[in-house]
């Protein structure tokens, strides 16, 4: 008795690529097929059936594809070897179908002649072929007052005890005070000074007197002369004078106290002098002036910001040469208003000048950029940072404000901002070109791969084993190539259309033609490229449109060709007129365009449904329709028809009196 052989089930939405499959298969005569199917449903159920020992599932098929099938096939065909069989290249599929219990991933570039020995190689060792109901079933598992003790009655000669007391005391003071001190007379020569004065004048005490003190000013006598008239005749009480002082080693600088002592009728008696060394305090102050010189200067001087002082209340108090440039108001015209007139209407009212004085006040500074307003009422963006001012004392005396103009630094990054956009958007472009030129690659290296194989298994199949062939087998195959190679034919036309609708270089040569022609021709080519394929046709009235006749053709071609292969039959193609435009309507049995789908329905590469078919065969109709200055559009079905029509409009033939 012969020896029984594995048997395989063939699973491939392609019956070309099952023809050659099965065929060589057989011939090799180391694998019996038992089956075929063109979805996973079917593989279900043909595994079901015949419980083979092989099965070869493609992946990308209708219906139900590869990865979903086969859970389905291992849980009614335990020991079957599923082997995935795809053209697509592996880039973790393998992985992928053997996670969900394949035992193997053939790509279809594989020679044909090898696939037999590779099928085998996937069975185990000792591979026994069990009856259809002999399998063992798979098993699936599935985280205090006092007084004062000193008060004591007057004792005599006590009063002249104090008073000796008080002089001595005053002495010490005078002697040891650390500020220089001078008795002078009338007209200003010293009859005392301590050693404080002689210090500061560089010399000995007993020298100074007797000394004019007008010696001591440096030739400034006469500032000496008019203070001792201001007490003499003027009755003042006490004249301030500065001098440099004479004779001295560093130059130094003296405030002068002049105060006179007088009798009970009110004349002066003699002149008591102070004399306070104030050369670090002047030169310090003469710093200061020349430093507040300076910034004023380099205020008035700044022309690219207003630097400005306002009041505790806001009022404008002071005003440099680049606020006038800004704001356009002048010193004069603008000191004493309120600043709330650099804001525009809409600000003032909500108060918003008197918000940033609060502010700064509170925390210091406050700082914001914003629009203002010039003299002459137009706008400028404004950069502004408002700082409280405070004295010595600690008291708020006002604000310092400065303003910056900053419309064309602002206009320059609204520039730069929409630069970067175009250029984002630019780069974002051409991402999806990429995208879509690496998706154009797998998608035409997959349609090409089917044919391809088709071409070269079904020749070498028939140069080889033409005899052994029967004529059936022999006419499968060589309508297999023809269908394959029209299947060809019309993917590098679509790659050509595409081309040059992309480069707008499509030239139509429109002329009238019947409609129902170009219909029926369009159906012809469809049913000869998909034998399996039911068309029915309604091509009823029929009207002449203004068309390319083959672009024309080739657009509803498009359309019935899709409705075949993702629709379900029948497909119905009919012929509608209206509004002065011609109507193509196609229309299937299936579910319709799913919700998700419909936006990107006529993109360039949309396949829909994944990876099945190039994508471009509705992006062709409408960009063929369109160019007749048409247009294809798809209209979602209802609870009657759930499939939807595509319907392509084409104007008429204008007739005689248009």
């Amino acid at each position: 008795m012969p020896q029984e052989l594995p048997t395989i089930v063939v699973i491939d939405d392609s019956t070309e690529v099952r023809a050659v499959v099965t065929a060589r298969l057989r011939l090799s005569g180391l694998l019996e097929v038992v089956g075929e199917g063109g979805d996973g449903t079917e593989a279900v159920g043909l595994a079901f059936q015949h419980q083979p020992s092989l099965l070869l599932l493609d992946l990308s098929m209708p219906v139900m594809d590869g990865l979903e099938a086969l859970p389905g096939i291992l849980a009614v065909s335990p020991s079957t070897q599923v082997v995935v069989y795809s053209g697509f290249e592996e880039g973790g599929l393998a992985q992928s179908a053997e996670e969900l219990g394949a035992a193997g991933f053939i790509e279809k570039s594989l020679p044909i002649d090898r696939l037999a020995g590779e099928l085998l190689a996937r069975l185990p060792e000792r591979h026994v072929v069990p009856g259809p109901r002999d399998r063992p079933a798979r098993m699936t598992v599935v985280p205090d007052p006092s007084a004062d003790p000193s008060a004591r009655p007057p004792t005599p000669g006590h009063d002249q005890r104090v008073l000796d007391e008080h002089l001595e005391r005053f002495r010490e003071v005078f002697e040891q005070a650390a500020i220089g001190m001078a008795t002078m007379t009338l007209t200003g020569s010293i009859v005392r000074a301590n050693r404080a004065l002689s210090d500061l004048m560089g010399c000995k005490p007993h020298e100074l007197v007797g000394l004019d003190y007008g010696r001591l000013t440096s030739g400034r006598g006469d500032l000496l002369d008019a203070a001792l008239f201001d007490i003499t005749r003027m009755s003042a009480d006490v004249v301030h004078l500065e001098h440099d002082v004479s004779g001295t080693a560093e130059h130094r600088k003296v405030l002068a106290t002049l105060a006179p002592v007088r009798d009970s009728r009110g004349q002066a008696l003699y002149v008591f002098l102070q004399v306070q060394d104030i050369t670090q305090q002047r030169a310090a102050e003469e710093e200061l002036r020349r430093s507040e010189e300076r910034f004023r200067l380099l205020v008035d001087a700044v022309r690219d910001y207003a630097i400005f002082m306002l009041d505790p209340f806001g009022h404008v108090t002071s005003w440099n040469a680049g606020a006038e440039r800004i704001k356009g108001y002048s010193a004069t015209e603008i000191i004493g208003q309120h600043f709330r007139i650099f804001y525009p209407q809409d600000k003032r009212d909500e108060e918003h000048p008197e918000y940033e004085l609060q502010q700064a006040l509170r925390t210091g500074s406050y700082g914001e950029e914003g629009w203002r307003i010039r003299k002459d009422g137009t706008t400028f963006w404004a950069n502004v940072l408002i700082t409280a001012v405070f004295n010595e004392m600690g008291e708020h005396i006002g604000f310092a404000k400065v303003t910056r103009d900053m419309t064309e630094a602002r206009r320059t990054m609204e520039e730069r901002d929409a630069s970067a956009a175009a250029l984002a958007d630019a780069n974002e472009q051409l991402q999806r070109a990429a995208d879509e030129q690496k998706q154009f690659l797998a998608v035409t290296v997959h349609e090409l791969r089917t044919p391809a194989s088709v071409l070269s298994g079904t020749a070498d199949t028939l140069s080889r084993h033409w005899a052994e062939l029967s004529s059936a087998d022999r006419d499968r195959l060589l309508h297999s190539m023809s269908s394959s190679a029209i299947r060809l034919q019309r993917l590098v036309t679509d790659l050509l259309t595409t081309s040059r609708l992309d480069a707008d270089a499509l030239q139509l040569r429109p002329a009238p033609t019947s409609l129902a022609v170009l219909v029926a021709t369009a159906i012809e080519t469809v049913r000869s490229t998909r034998p399996g394929a039911v068309i029915a046709a309604h091509l009823d009235p029929d009207v002449e449109v203004l068309a390319d006749p083959g672009r024309l053709v080739q657009a509803v071609e498009n359309l019935i060709a899709n409705a075949a292969h993702h629709g379900a039959p029948p497909v119905e193609v009919g012929i509608g007129v209206g509004g002065g435009v011609a109507r193509v309507e196609v229309t299937d049995a299936g579910l319709g365009v799913p919700a998700e789908v419909r936006e990107r329905l006529f993109e360039r590469f949309s396949t829909g449904d994944g990876a099945r078919g190039t994508g471009l065969g509705l992006y062709i109709a409408r960009a063929l329709a369109r160019a007749h200055d048409g247009d294809v559009v798809y209209e979602p079905g209802t609870s009657d028809q759930p499939s939807g029509t595509f319907v392509l409009t084409i104007p008429l033939v204008p007739g005689p009196d248009a």
